[in-house]
């Protein structure tokens, strides 16, 4: 009899909550709404036939191209052409200002590096430099 009260009493919590989880599917979100946003996405998928059809009837794949559109991709390629040159004038510029700030860096470099060596050569019984002397 004990045994049968320990299964009993083990059961219960499960069917308590199957009937709690029975209770909670059933107060899921309307199905109305989900019809009308699927009516929605399939009216921005699917076209009337005839509209369709007057989709594929517009120009063959031989036929010629129309001035406006001729002239559109014209514009299209040109303004990409206009982005490109923008974009390689400014990367050439930003390398020229580069190597001309490491230029000016090196020879700054140079230039208090030979000052040093100077200064630390000079005796100080002759000019500077051999060329400052002054020729008898």
């Amino acid at each position: 009899m004990a045994g049968t009260h320990t299964v009993l009493l083990a059961l219960l919590p499960t069917v308590l909550i199957l009937i709690v989880l029975a209770g909670v599917e059933s107060a899921a979100v309307k199905d109305v709404k989900d019809r009308k946003a699927q009516a929605g996405a399939s009216k921005r998928v699917f076209m009337p036939a005839s509209d369709a059809s007057n989709f594929f009837k517009r120009r063959g794949r031989r036929s010629p191209r129309t001035y406006e559109e001729y002239y559109a991709e014209q514009k299209m390629k040109i303004a990409a052409n206009e982005r490109r040159r923008e974009h390689l004038e400014e990367q050439t510029n930003e390398y020229e200002n580069y190597l001309e700030e490491e230029r000016d860096e090196q020879y700054e470099r140079t230039r208090e590096k030979n000052e040093q060596w100077r200064e630390f050569h000079y005796d100080g019984q002759y000019p500077r430099y051999p060329h400052h002397r002054q020729y008898v």
